[in-house]
Protein backbone atom coordinates (compact mmCIF):
# COMPACT_ATOMS: atom_id res chain seq x y z
CA UNK A 1 0.00 0.00 0.00
CA UNK A 2 1.89 3.26 -1.16
CA UNK A 3 2.17 6.06 1.42
CA UNK A 4 1.10 9.69 0.73
CA UNK A 5 2.97 12.43 1.53
CA UNK A 6 1.35 15.07 3.23
CA UNK A 7 -0.13 17.96 0.95
CA UNK A 8 2.51 21.26 1.08
CA UNK A 9 1.30 23.57 3.38
CA UNK A 10 -0.20 26.84 1.48
CA UNK A 11 1.33 29.90 2.11
CA UNK A 12 -0.90 32.39 0.09
CA UNK A 13 -1.93 33.77 3.15
CA UNK A 14 1.66 34.50 5.27
CA UNK A 15 3.32 38.06 5.65
CA UNK A 16 7.01 38.10 5.38
CA UNK A 17 8.96 39.81 7.93
CA UNK A 18 8.49 43.15 6.45
CA UNK A 19 5.14 42.87 6.77
CA UNK A 20 4.80 41.74 9.92
CA UNK A 21 7.19 44.30 11.67
CA UNK A 22 4.88 46.66 9.62
CA UNK A 23 1.87 45.42 10.99
CA UNK A 24 3.28 45.17 14.92
CA UNK A 25 4.57 48.77 14.37
CA UNK A 26 0.65 49.90 13.63
CA UNK A 27 -0.54 47.50 15.98
CA UNK A 28 1.04 49.55 18.84
CA UNK A 29 0.28 52.88 18.00
CA UNK A 30 -3.39 51.42 17.72
CA UNK A 31 -2.76 50.16 21.45
CA UNK A 32 -1.61 53.65 22.25
CA UNK A 33 -4.04 54.95 20.97
CA UNK A 34 -7.08 53.47 22.85
CA UNK A 35 -4.89 53.48 26.27
CA UNK A 36 -2.57 56.21 26.04
CA UNK A 37 -4.58 58.58 28.54
CA UNK A 38 -4.67 55.52 31.10
CA UNK A 39 -0.85 54.63 30.93
CA UNK A 40 0.80 58.59 30.47
CA UNK A 41 2.81 58.98 33.61
CA UNK A 42 1.75 62.89 33.91
CA UNK A 43 -1.53 64.85 33.12
CA UNK A 44 -0.95 65.70 29.38
CA UNK A 45 -1.53 69.70 30.16
CA UNK A 46 0.18 69.57 33.71
CA UNK A 47 3.78 71.30 33.83
CA UNK A 48 6.05 69.17 35.72
CA UNK A 49 9.41 70.64 35.46
CA UNK A 50 10.67 73.94 35.00
CA UNK A 51 13.20 73.00 32.76
CA UNK A 52 11.77 73.79 29.16
CA UNK A 53 13.08 71.30 26.33
CA UNK A 54 14.65 69.36 28.75
CA UNK A 55 16.59 66.19 28.29
CA UNK A 56 15.53 62.98 28.57
CA UNK A 57 16.11 61.43 32.04
CA UNK A 58 14.64 58.42 33.95
CA UNK A 59 11.69 60.65 35.73
CA UNK A 60 11.01 62.44 31.75
CA UNK A 61 11.95 59.63 29.32
CA UNK A 62 11.19 61.92 26.37
CA UNK A 63 12.41 65.47 27.80
CA UNK A 64 9.93 68.13 28.67
CA UNK A 65 8.18 70.51 26.11
CA UNK A 66 8.29 74.61 25.73
CA UNK A 67 6.28 74.59 28.55
CA UNK A 68 8.03 72.33 30.54
CA UNK A 69 5.25 69.60 30.31
CA UNK A 70 6.31 65.67 29.93
CA UNK A 71 6.73 64.80 26.33
CA UNK A 72 5.99 61.27 26.65
CA UNK A 73 2.36 61.83 28.15
CA UNK A 74 2.13 64.75 25.32
CA UNK A 75 2.59 62.06 22.50
CA UNK A 76 1.06 59.45 24.19
CA UNK A 77 -2.40 61.75 23.88
CA UNK A 78 -1.31 62.89 20.86
CA UNK A 79 -1.28 59.13 19.01
CA UNK A 80 -5.10 59.45 20.15
CA UNK A 81 -6.18 62.63 17.95
CA UNK A 82 -3.47 61.33 14.89
CA UNK A 83 -4.59 57.83 15.08
CA UNK A 84 -8.23 58.04 15.28
CA UNK A 85 -9.27 61.17 12.98
CA UNK A 86 -7.52 59.51 10.38
CA UNK A 87 -8.81 56.17 10.85
CA UNK A 88 -12.37 57.80 11.16
CA UNK A 89 -11.82 60.46 8.05
CA UNK A 90 -10.39 57.52 6.15
CA UNK A 91 -13.36 54.85 7.20
CA UNK A 92 -15.82 57.06 5.84
CA UNK A 93 -14.08 58.45 2.88
CA UNK A 94 -13.74 54.95 1.93
CA UNK A 95 -16.73 53.49 2.61
CA UNK A 96 -18.89 56.16 0.78
CA UNK A 97 -15.94 56.29 -2.06
CA UNK A 98 -16.07 52.39 -3.03
CA UNK A 99 -20.09 52.06 -2.43
CA UNK A 100 -21.02 55.26 -5.20
CA UNK A 101 -17.93 53.61 -6.95
CA UNK A 102 -19.59 50.24 -7.58
CA UNK A 103 -22.49 51.93 -7.61
CA UNK A 104 -21.78 53.96 -10.65
CA UNK A 105 -20.13 50.93 -12.56
CA UNK A 106 -23.36 49.12 -12.48
CA UNK A 107 -25.43 51.62 -13.13
CA UNK A 108 -23.85 53.66 -15.69
CA UNK A 109 -24.90 55.86 -18.10
CA UNK A 110 -25.69 59.38 -16.48
CA UNK A 111 -25.65 58.64 -13.15
CA UNK A 112 -21.84 57.61 -13.59
CA UNK A 113 -20.92 60.64 -15.77
CA UNK A 114 -22.81 63.75 -13.84
CA UNK A 115 -21.33 61.79 -10.47
CA UNK A 116 -17.78 60.96 -12.06
CA UNK A 117 -17.90 64.71 -13.00
CA UNK A 118 -18.27 66.24 -9.87
CA UNK A 119 -15.84 64.22 -7.63
CA UNK A 120 -13.16 64.70 -10.67
CA UNK A 121 -13.90 68.63 -10.33
CA UNK A 122 -13.12 68.31 -6.32
CA UNK A 123 -10.67 65.67 -6.53
CA UNK A 124 -8.07 67.84 -8.85
CA UNK A 125 -8.13 70.19 -5.83
CA UNK A 126 -5.19 69.97 -4.18
CA UNK A 127 -5.43 68.20 -0.69
CA UNK A 128 -3.93 70.45 1.45
CA UNK A 129 -5.36 73.35 -0.27
CA UNK A 130 -8.11 71.54 0.15
CA UNK A 131 -8.08 71.51 3.72
CA UNK A 132 -6.68 74.61 4.59
CA UNK A 133 -9.95 76.66 2.67
CA UNK A 134 -12.33 74.60 4.42
CA UNK A 135 -10.70 74.92 8.40
CA UNK A 136 -10.05 78.64 7.73
CA UNK A 137 -13.28 79.13 6.87
CA UNK A 138 -15.46 77.47 9.67
CA UNK A 139 -13.31 76.66 11.66
CA UNK A 140 -11.08 74.04 13.47
CA UNK A 141 -12.88 71.37 15.32
CA UNK A 142 -12.74 67.39 15.79
CA UNK A 143 -15.65 67.12 13.68
CA UNK A 144 -14.75 69.44 10.55
CA UNK A 145 -11.47 67.67 10.57
CA UNK A 146 -12.77 64.49 10.18
CA UNK A 147 -15.12 65.58 7.29
CA UNK A 148 -12.92 68.01 5.69
CA UNK A 149 -10.13 64.68 5.41
CA UNK A 150 -13.00 62.44 4.08
CA UNK A 151 -14.58 64.76 1.91
CA UNK A 152 -11.07 65.43 0.77
CA UNK A 153 -9.95 61.62 -0.12
CA UNK A 154 -13.56 60.18 -1.28
CA UNK A 155 -13.50 61.05 -4.67
CA UNK A 156 -10.29 58.99 -5.07
CA UNK A 157 -11.48 56.54 -3.42
CA UNK A 158 -14.59 56.84 -5.55
CA UNK A 159 -12.13 56.53 -9.02
CA UNK A 160 -10.87 53.39 -7.77
CA UNK A 161 -12.92 51.52 -6.82
CA UNK A 162 -15.29 52.46 -9.77
CA UNK A 163 -12.18 51.01 -12.36
CA UNK A 164 -12.55 47.66 -10.31
CA UNK A 165 -15.74 47.31 -10.19
CA UNK A 166 -15.86 48.62 -13.59
CA UNK A 167 -13.65 45.82 -15.05
CA UNK A 168 -15.63 42.74 -12.78
CA UNK A 169 -18.80 44.18 -14.26
CA UNK A 170 -17.87 42.85 -17.76
CA UNK A 171 -16.99 39.27 -16.61
CA UNK A 172 -18.87 36.31 -17.31
CA UNK A 173 -20.20 35.54 -13.97
CA UNK A 174 -21.49 39.21 -13.46
CA UNK A 175 -23.28 38.37 -17.43
CA UNK A 176 -24.65 35.29 -16.15
CA UNK A 177 -26.37 36.68 -12.66
CA UNK A 178 -27.71 39.65 -14.34
CA UNK A 179 -29.04 37.38 -16.80
CA UNK A 180 -30.72 35.38 -14.11
CA UNK A 181 -32.70 38.66 -13.14
CA UNK A 182 -30.47 39.50 -10.23
CA UNK A 183 -31.12 43.16 -9.01
CA UNK A 184 -28.47 45.90 -8.31
CA UNK A 185 -27.63 45.57 -4.62
CA UNK A 186 -27.52 41.71 -5.42
CA UNK A 187 -24.70 42.09 -8.02
CA UNK A 188 -22.60 44.75 -6.11
CA UNK A 189 -23.08 42.60 -2.81
CA UNK A 190 -22.33 39.17 -3.74
CA UNK A 191 -20.92 39.56 -7.55
CA UNK A 192 -18.70 42.77 -7.23
CA UNK A 193 -17.46 43.59 -3.81
CA UNK A 194 -16.05 40.46 -2.95
CA UNK A 195 -13.71 40.43 -5.98
CA UNK A 196 -12.35 44.04 -5.42
CA UNK A 197 -12.24 43.56 -1.44
CA UNK A 198 -8.22 43.04 -1.54
CA UNK A 199 -7.11 46.33 -3.85
CA UNK A 200 -10.02 48.14 -1.88
CA UNK A 201 -8.07 47.51 1.29
CA UNK A 202 -5.07 48.17 -0.05
CA UNK A 203 -5.96 51.60 -0.73
CA UNK A 204 -7.60 52.32 2.02
CA UNK A 205 -4.03 51.79 3.91
CA UNK A 206 -2.50 53.88 1.59
CA UNK A 207 -5.07 56.69 1.82
CA UNK A 208 -5.21 56.56 5.38
CA UNK A 209 -1.17 57.75 5.24
CA UNK A 210 -1.77 60.60 2.91
CA UNK A 211 -4.23 61.76 5.68
CA UNK A 212 -2.36 61.63 8.30
CA UNK A 213 0.21 63.36 6.93
CA UNK A 214 -2.04 66.21 5.36
CA UNK A 215 -3.62 66.34 9.34
CA UNK A 216 -0.10 66.73 10.48
CA UNK A 217 0.28 69.65 8.22
CA UNK A 218 -2.74 71.38 9.22
CA UNK A 219 -1.69 71.23 12.50
CA UNK A 220 1.85 72.32 12.14
CA UNK A 221 -0.02 75.15 10.39
CA UNK A 222 -1.96 75.58 13.42
CA UNK A 223 -5.17 75.34 11.54
CA UNK A 224 -5.62 71.33 13.31
CA UNK A 225 -6.46 70.18 16.48
CA UNK A 226 -5.94 72.97 18.90
CA UNK A 227 -4.75 73.82 22.45
CA UNK A 228 -4.50 72.28 25.22
CA UNK A 229 -5.06 69.26 22.79
CA UNK A 230 -2.22 68.28 20.28
CA UNK A 231 -1.72 65.89 17.68
CA UNK A 232 1.87 65.05 16.58
CA UNK A 233 1.40 67.58 13.88
CA UNK A 234 0.69 70.18 16.44
CA UNK A 235 3.48 68.69 18.80
CA UNK A 236 6.34 69.39 16.19
CA UNK A 237 4.72 73.25 15.64
CA UNK A 238 4.72 73.78 19.20
CA UNK A 239 8.37 72.30 20.05
CA UNK A 240 9.92 73.92 17.04
CA UNK A 241 11.93 76.06 18.58
CA UNK A 242 13.70 73.51 20.40
CA UNK A 243 15.94 72.68 16.99
CA UNK A 244 18.26 75.28 18.13
CA UNK A 245 18.73 73.62 21.59
CA UNK A 246 19.15 69.81 20.13
CA UNK A 247 16.17 69.13 22.90
CA UNK A 248 14.31 65.80 22.07
CA UNK A 249 10.77 67.49 21.90
CA UNK A 250 10.48 68.58 18.44
CA UNK A 251 12.40 64.86 17.01
CA UNK A 252 10.01 62.38 18.53
CA UNK A 253 6.62 63.62 17.14
CA UNK A 254 8.42 63.24 14.29
CA UNK A 255 9.32 60.32 14.45
CA UNK A 256 5.84 59.01 15.49
CA UNK A 257 4.73 60.50 12.09
CA UNK A 258 7.15 58.52 10.15
CA UNK A 259 7.07 55.37 12.16
CA UNK A 260 3.00 55.48 11.90
CA UNK A 261 3.36 56.09 7.78
CA UNK A 262 6.24 53.85 6.99
CA UNK A 263 4.67 50.78 8.87
CA UNK A 264 1.47 51.34 7.09
CA UNK A 265 3.58 51.38 3.51
CA UNK A 266 5.35 48.05 4.90
CA UNK A 267 2.05 46.45 5.39
CA UNK A 268 0.33 47.73 2.65
CA UNK A 269 3.91 46.85 0.42
CA UNK A 270 3.72 43.38 1.66
CA UNK A 271 0.16 42.02 1.46
CA UNK A 272 -0.27 38.08 1.43
CA UNK A 273 -0.25 37.39 -2.38
CA UNK A 274 -3.99 35.92 -2.26
CA UNK A 275 -4.84 39.07 -0.96
CA UNK A 276 -3.79 41.19 -3.68
CA UNK A 277 -4.42 38.81 -6.39
CA UNK A 278 -8.74 38.15 -5.44
CA UNK A 279 -9.71 40.38 -8.07
CA UNK A 280 -7.94 38.76 -10.67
Amino acid sequence: MASSSPAPRSKGYSFNIVGRIGLGIILFWLAVAILGPWISPHPPGEIVDWDYFGPMTSKFWLGTDYLGRDMFSRILLGARYTVGISLAAVTIACTIGVILGMIAAVIGGWFDMILSRLLDAINGIPSLLFGLVVVAAVGSSIPVLILTLAANYMPGSYRFARALAVNVNTMDFVTVARARGENTPYLIIREIFPNILGPVLADLGLRFVFIVLVLSGLSFLGLGVQPPNADWGALVRENIGALSFGAPAVIFPSIAIASLTISVNMFIDNLPTKIRDRSE
